[in-house]
């Protein structure tokens, strides 16, 4: 089988890069990645905004200003229940104070005579209730009765109740008040609908968002799968204005591309077949002149000018017309070493699984081929890995291949990728062939959609790694 020229590699050592990297803003570790997750932040953040400020004013304005109507209006039914039995001179006249106040005020009257308390100031905690009473209190009983009762509060110890307790003249008068006279609904109502509200709101825009984001997914799969030359089926424009005219410049890209190959294909067979035809008749010429010195020559740089050729049309060929079928590497890579391996120098093999993935098998094997044969050509010993790795939620397939040579200059790395470049500046063909082998090799793993990077070896020579996401 026919291989490509390949590169030649120089040695050097790597050189760091030591440029500072910038670190990374502290929001983007905690903002979402997809578009559906932004868009959806971009919705939600103003509308929680909106909700905390408009909970906060109700709370701030609402419930405090009702909370302290309703604890002044307890605090006048308290008050006038001191009075009344102020003016009440008879048991009996207390006791149907008791039941008046029970009956038009729902309070609950208990006096428990000869009984003082405590001398220590009670003082009102943390809650809206206990401040609203107190200071209502202190208005309606303290200032407007003009005596300085002590009473204290308490809104925990009883279920459904707020024991007041106050200090008159006879003892202490225990007033036990139900719950519902404080409380209003409007506050659990307001908060059910809000929150209610924002559920509903939160699972619409969900769904509408995630009804745009689906043919932007569909547009990036399509996409991709024909930058790997698979063929797109079924495809077509969907979603918003906006997403609809690029996927029409897609549909227009493919088909543009596509005629373009055509096109290519078509002149490569009529320039293959222009130039072959001259060098057959040269090489007949040739034979047939005899085997002196400068017939030699000459025979030796019509040779020399078939393989410059063939790897110019090796590399203007690209992917052909392959098509992209389910490929075992593990069996591809064992056929390779066993071919590379007989009359060169020894290869190691190193597979952790059976690997299958979808690629243009021929393809893929002579990117590989030109790679194993470099690192034949300049180094004694090579070893090539292949496994299996995750990332970010994807599948890689990763191939290194090593060498123990004298390696390829940092900083002359990516331009042996490039189409003509050779390290050594001569155009002989014994010293590193045409410069096509590594660039036919980046040119197919990236029709592929993957990557070929070059890096140190740990053994010190050249490493070359294919990473094939699929």
């Amino acid at each position: 089988m026919a291989v490509e020229p390949i590169d030649e590699a120089r040695p050097s050592e790597d050189r760091k890069d030591k440029r500072p990297r910038k670190r990374p803003f502290f929001l983007k570790k905690i903002l979402p990645k997809s578009l559906l997750g932004r868009s959806l932040l971009i919705i939600i953040t103003p509308l929680l905004l909106v909700q905390a400020i408009s909970v906060w004013v109700f709370y701030d304005r609402h419930y405090e200003t009702v909370t302290k109507r309703l604890a002044q209006g307890l605090a006048g039914d308290i008050a006038a229940s001191i009075l009344l039995l102020q003016e009440a001179e008879t048991p009996y006249g207390k006791a149907h104070v008791f039941q008046l106040m029970q009956k038009t005020a729902d309070l609950s009257l208990t006096l428990h005579h000869g009984i003082e308390l405590s001398q220590n100031n009670w003082s009102p905690g943390w809650s809206v209730l206990e401040r609203r009473l107190d200071q209502a209190i202190h208005e309606q009983i303290v200032k407007n009765l003009k005596k300085r009762y002590r009473y204290t509060i308490d809104t925990v110890s009883l279920i459904d109740q707020v024991k007041i307790q106050i200090q008159i003249e006879e003892g202490v008068l225990l007033v036990l008040v139900p719950s519902k006279r404080l409380f209003t609904s409007t506050t659990y109502l307001v908060i059910l609908w809000m929150v209610g509200s924002s559920v509903i709101t939160f699972g619409v825009a969900f769904i509408f968002m995630r009804n745009q984001v689906r043919p932007i997914q569909r547009l990036a799969r399509a996409a991709e799968s024909f930058g790997k030359g698979r063929d797109v089926k079924g495809f077509k424009p969907e979603g918003a204005t906006e997403v609809r005219q690029a996927s029409g410049a897609f549909i227009r890209m493919r088909s543009r591309i596509k005629r373009q190959v055509e096109h290519r294909t078509a002149m490569l067979a009529g320039v293959s077949h222009d130039l072959r035809t001259p060098l057959t008749r040269m090489k007949l010429q040739l034979a047939m002149s005899g085997q002196d010195e400068e017939t030699k020559n000459l025979q030796a740089d019509v040779s020399d000018m078939e393989k410059m050729i063939e790897g110019y049309l090796a590399f203007a060929r690209g992917e052909g017309q392959e098509e992209t079928a389910i490929c075992n590497i593990s069996s591809l890579l064992r056929e390779l070493v066993h071919q590379l391996g007989m009359n060169n120098n020894p290869i190691d093999l190193h597979i952790e699984e059976n690997i299958e993935i979808p690629l243009r098998r021929e393809n893929f094997r002579r990117a590989v081929t030109n790679l194993v044969i470099n690192a034949q050509r300049y180094g004694m010993h090579v070893m090539i890995c292949a496994k299996i790795r995750s990332a970010q939620q994807r599948r890689f397939l990763e191939i290194t291949v090593d060498d123990d040579g004298p390696g390829i200059p940092t900083e002359s790395r990516r331009d042996v990728l490039k189409p003509f470049f050779r390290l050594e500046q001569s155009r002989n063909q014994a010293t590193g062939g045409v410069g096509l082998g590594l660039s036919i090799a980046n040119d197919v793993i990236s029709n592929h959609g993957g990557d070929l990077s070059l890096e140190e070896a740990p053994g010190g020579g050249l490493r070359a790694r294919i990473t094939l996401p699929f």
